[in-house]
C-alpha cells in the first residue's frame, strides 16, 4: 500500500473498505492494534499501515502503553464527508420536489 501526498485526506482514508471496517470496529471503543487485526484475513504490518493511514487523516488516534498501541475513533474529521453528502442530498431533493410538482401537475 503506498502513501500520497494526499493520504491524509478524509475521502482517500475511508475508500478503502478495510478502513472504514476498522473505523466501524472502533465505534465500540479504543482497542488494541491485535484485536483490530482479529477479523481481517491479513498480516499485522498491513493492518498497522492502513492504521496509518487513519492516523494521518486524523480519524484515528493513538496511545502508547508499554509495548502496546491503542488506537481510537476521532469521528470529528467525517464531518467533512457528512458535509459533502449534505450538499448533494439537497441538490437531490430540490429535484425530486420538481418532479414531484410536475407529476402533481401533468397526471
Amino acid at each position: 500500500m503506498s502513501r500520497t501526498a494526499g493520504s491524509a485526506d478524509v475521502f482517500t482514508a475511508i475508500a478503502d473498505p478495510t478502513r472504514r471496517a476498522i473505523l466501524d470496529l472502533l465505534r465500540q471503543g479504543e482497542q488494541p492494534v491485535k484485536q483490530i487485526a482479529k477479523p481481517f484475513p491479513m498480516s499485522l504490518p498491513a493492518i498497522s499501515q492502513h492504521l496509518s493511514v487513519l492516523c494521518e487523516a486524523e480519524l484515528v488516534t493513538q496511545r502508547r502503553e508499554g509495548r502496546q498501541r491503542f488506537y481510537r475513533l476521532n469521528p470529528e474529521p467525517l464531518k467533512q464527508v457528512s458535509d459533502w453528502v449534505n450538499h448533494y442530498e439537497q441538490f437531490w431533493q430540490e429535484k425530486l420536489d420538481v418532479l414531484g410538482n410536475y407529476l402533481e401537475d401533468n397526471p
